[in-house]
């Protein structure tokens, strides 16, 4: 069974347009009909769904388009070992984030403790 771009949308809530774009990049494949319709095999849903958990990650197309099958076919896989190296280095990014948004934080909780009337 094969579905239409519609429904695959549907049936993963991601959008058309987002569909395209992964197909666009090779993270999913479609055929296309007499009709120029593209056309996506049942799995896609999967990967579609896997691509969005990993996207939420903060993983880019282009790091998600490099993983292996274990990770981007496999609905909910979270890890792989031929992906840690990757994971790590997003989470070491993601820290690095945090850390940055304390430092602006506590700058901006000084500023504003200064201009408390006492």
């Amino acid at each position: 069974m094969t579905l239409s771009i519609g429904e695959l949308a549907k049936a993963t809530g991601v959008s058309v347009r987002a569909i395209r774009h992964y197909d666009r990049h090779g993270l999913v494949s479609a055929t296309r009909g007499c009709n120029g319709y593209r056309y996506f095999p049942e799995q896609a849903v999967t990967q579609v769904r896997q691509i969005q958990r990993l996207i939420a990650m903060g993983f880019s197309i282009e790091e998600i388009r490099g993983f292996p099958d274990c990770m981007r076919l496999i609905e909910g896989a979270a890890f792989c070992p031929q992906t840690q190296p990757v994971q790590y280095q997003r989470l070491a990014a993601i820290e690095r984030q945090i850390a940055e948004l304390e430092r602006r934080r506590a700058r901006l909780l000084k500023t504003l403790s200064q201009g408390v009337e006492k």
